[in-house]
């Protein structure tokens, strides 16, 4: 008998294997329910634009925009406050995975947490990308603590940021699909 399940273990864990796929693996935080944020609340002068479009047959939440670091600016992003159920998750994750395309920029994901007060504190990862879909998967370890010396703590989570910053470009980025894995 127990060499049996054995032999089933054996059978069955290359289809175990398959099915943690990273996209059965995810909890999506949904495309809506973001919105647009620019150095222009601290004087920047970037500009930048959301929408809700089909890149590719996938939908996608779409940041563009010109960053510009005239006038102590630099960036635009998208920003979303998580909602209970994605907060209940996150505790509990190992880091985002994002999908998605991109003009050959780097950009940036920043998290904030519960006692973070000041809007330029968050704890920031750096992410490549490229002209075609691509999926991304940053470990919470891979996110440097920015103007905070506090330890960042998953289940504290309440605010997620997708970034153009630091450096004059052109922005234009897709994001299909974020979530926890």
């Amino acid at each position: 008998m127990n060499v049996r399940l054995v032999l089933l273990c054996f059978l069955l864990a290359p289809s175990l294997a398959t099915s943690k796929s990273p996209e059965a693996q995810m909890l999506d935080i949904p495309l809506d329910g973001w919105r647009l944020v620019t150095d222009g609340v601290m004087g920047g002068v970037s500009r930048g634009e959301m929408q809700r479009t089909w890149r590719d047959g996938k939908e996608c939440l779409r940041l563009t925009g010109r960053v510009s670091t005239e006038n102590n600016g630099g960036f635009v992003q998208v920003a979303r406050d998580l909602r209970d159920a994605e907060l209940s998750v996150a505790g509990n994750a190992q880091g985002i995975r994002l999908l998605v395309a991109g003009n050959d920029e780097p950009y940036n994901v920043h998290l904030r947490t519960a006692g973070l007060w000041f809007p330029w504190q968050a704890y920031r990862a750096t992410f490549a990308t490229r002209d075609e879909w691509t999926t991304i998967d940053i470990p919470f370890t891979q996110f440097q603590a920015h103007k905070t010396s506090q330890a960042f703590d998953a289940t504290r989570l309440k605010r997620i940021g997708i970034v153009a910053i630091g450096r004059d470009f052109n922005a234009d980025l897709c994001v299909a699909r974020i979530g926890f894995y």
